[in-house]
């Protein structure tokens, strides 16, 4: 029995430590785009709590990154790869067995679908099976958690919550892509997952807009809003009164977290789609968000961005209904939108200084997050 103490367990995480620790220590887990935003705390999460942690991603998609700042490759096995390289991925599955796999490796943003409509269809379906594939073939037991988009759902623009049954749909690129690899998981639970043959089990995740510490990509409002600030610039802003379901990095990973729990036990009653999403009250409009950032950072402003000559289009409003995860899973968001709101700027603010330890600051947010989500309990 290993008897390590991981950085978490000396703090004291209670409930949700035991669950976790019970499932995931000493097991060995396969998180593709690792190097990612996501990714990257995901695997920082389950490095902590004692999992052998192996990561299956291109290199890191933006400088500076979560995986960098947080010295990621120190911890973990960190394997470069293309997720379309589907004789590597067979390699790695030969190679580590892994019996938890997360695949998170996708090209996540909605405006560069419009320029790269191939590049996002193809990695989003084709990479997604390549993984399936892999734990097809695979001759040891895999449960998969397997992250799609709350964009999955065909957006009619009106004030209900998307339920897990609601159909599927995209207008854009990146949207359809992510319908379609709900879609392509559906047919293999159904055909190869979900039989008396297969040890395997496999769910799809959906989850809101996240927010949090470490997230440098382009056209995402907080690393926007975060450049604009430390450049002492306006914050400019496409959609200000487009609302979305933000939440704060940690609540979508927990519930991916517990999923995996509850699949391992008992695939037959967790092998579907599940909702990840906040608090309703979170669900506010882009100004919103970039006015509680500029009041946590404590000085800047923002307008209205003109146009660009390259304007897509881009939902107006979009909500989930966790319901489902609320009832089956016993999982809750545990953060509103100001606290999401402070941690990310917090994460900011220390990184700015470059004096902090980014990896144990971040290691001290997954603790504190853990402890306020047992004290909900």
């Amino acid at each position: 029995m290993d008897n390590r103490e991981s950085p978490l367990e000396s703090v004291g995480l209670m409930k949700f430590r035991e669950t976790l620790s019970d499932t995931f220590r000493g097991k060995t887990v396969l998180i593709t785009g690792h190097t990612g935003f996501k990714g990257g705390w995901i695997a920082l999460w389950l490095h902590a709590i004692g999992a052998n942690v192996v990561g299956y991603s291109l290199d890191p998609p933006t400088k500076p990154s979560f995986f960098q700042e947080t010295r990621m490759g120190e911890l973990i096995t960190d394997i470069r790869g293309d997720i379309l390289d589907r004789e590597k991925i067979f390699k790695v599955f030969e190679k580590y067995h892994p019996e938890f796999v997360f695949h998170l490796a996708a090209q996540p943003l909605v405006r560069e679908s419009y320029d790269k409509p191939w590049v996002t269809f193809n990695v989003n379906i084709m990479g997604t099976v390549n993984i399936l594939e892999a734990i097809r073939l695979s001759k040891n037991p895999v449960t998969a958690v397997c992250v799609t988009s709350d964009k999955c759902y065909e957006n009619r623009e009106w004030v209900y919550a998307y339920r897990e049954n609601d159909p599927l749909g995209g207008y854009d690129p990146y949207s359809a892509s992510k319908g379609a690899a709900e879609i392509v998981i559906g047919s293999y639970r159904n055909s190869f997952f979900n039989t008396k043959k297969s040890q395997s089990s496999v769910s799809s995740v959906r989850a809101g807009n996240i927010i949090g510490g470490g997230d440098w990509a382009n056209d995402r409002i907080i690393p926007d809003c975060i450049r604009s600030l430390e450049n002492n610039e306006t914050i400019r802003i496409r959609n200000p009164e487009a609302i979305r379901p933000w939440q704060f990095v940690l609540d979508p990973l927990l519930g991916y977290l517990l999923l995996a729990c509850k699949l391992k036990k008992n695939p037959s009653g967790y092998a579907e789609a599940w909702n990840f999403g906040p608090h309703y009250s979170n669900n506010i409009p882009v100004r919103i968000i970039a006015e509680k950032v500029v009041n946590q950072w404590g000085r800047g402003k923002w307008s209205i961005a003109l146009p660009d000559g390259n304007t897509v289009h881009e939902a107006n409003y979009l909500k989930l209904d966790i319901a489902k995860a609320v009832t089956k899973l016993g999982w809750k968001p545990v953060y509103g939108i100001d606290t999401a709101i402070q941690k990310t700027v917090e994460w900011y603010r220390h990184h700015s200084t470059g004096a902090t330890d980014m990896r144990e600051f971040s290691l001290e947010q997954i603790r504190q997050f853990t402890d306020d989500a047992e004290s909900q309990v």
